[in-house]
């Protein structure tokens, strides 16, 4: 298993670090409102639960939560219970079954690219029904970047906008909406992140 040392390390700051998450909870409303319950959703990079697989499950949604941080799990079953949390790779989903949408809230950020379009190949072959997916990005252009996390050593993801639709729409998915916003990360630093939609084809 793929280990996430940065995430253990960090882990309860995470949700105390961010000021602005208004856009990822929009998004969540968004996906509640094109499932019928019992739907049930992959939750990629679940980490502490919030507010998206908590958002769900308040909606009566199925949550199934992947993450490589047993802190940030431990965190997502105290804030988000109910949930079904499994600590392992992002990478390593084929014996979850199937889902009706899936999501990743930066938790590509931390997947090396040559390993990003292989995943979205395997999630577009477990979707149902409506095949939706959501993905949330920093706005960037670089593959596996070192930095300081919240003091936490790392390396990180992005994509220019565009690249990023070309290689969801080339693991089989038809982009629904792709918009920048501008949001306060950390105290005092703003960043642009994007934020995806899209359907299997």
């Amino acid at each position: 298993m793929s280990q996430n040392p940065a995430f253990d390390q960090i882990g309860k700051q995470y949700d105390e670090s961010f000021v602005e998450r208004d856009e990822q909870i929009a998004e969540g409303a968004w996906l509640i409102s094109q499932l019928t319950p019992p739907a049930r959703v992959l939750d990629l990079g679940v980490g502490s639960g919030l507010p998206t697989a908590r958002q769900l499950l308040d909606a009566g949604v199925e949550v199934v939560g992947v993450d490589e941080s047993a802190v940030m799990l431990s965190l997502a079953e105290r804030q988000a219970p109910g949930g079904r949390y499994l600590h392992r790779d992002l990478r390593d989903i084929a014996d979850l079954g199937e889902f009706d949408a899936a999501v990743a809230f930066f938790s590509f950020i931390m997947l090396p690219r040559r390993d990003i379009t292989p995943l979205l190949s395997q999630l577009r072959g477990q979707l149902r029904g409506p095949k939706l997916l959501q993905i949330a990005m920093v706005l960037g252009d670089f593959d596996e970047l070192p930095i300081v996390f919240m003091g936490a050593p790392t390396a990180v993801t992005a994509y220019p906008p565009d690249e990023l639709a070309h290689v969801v729409e080339r693991a089989g998915f038809e982009v629904l909406d792709l918009r920048e916003v501008e949001a306060e990360a950390e105290r005092n630093r703003l960043e642009v992140q994007i934020y995806l939609r899209a359907k299997g084809t």
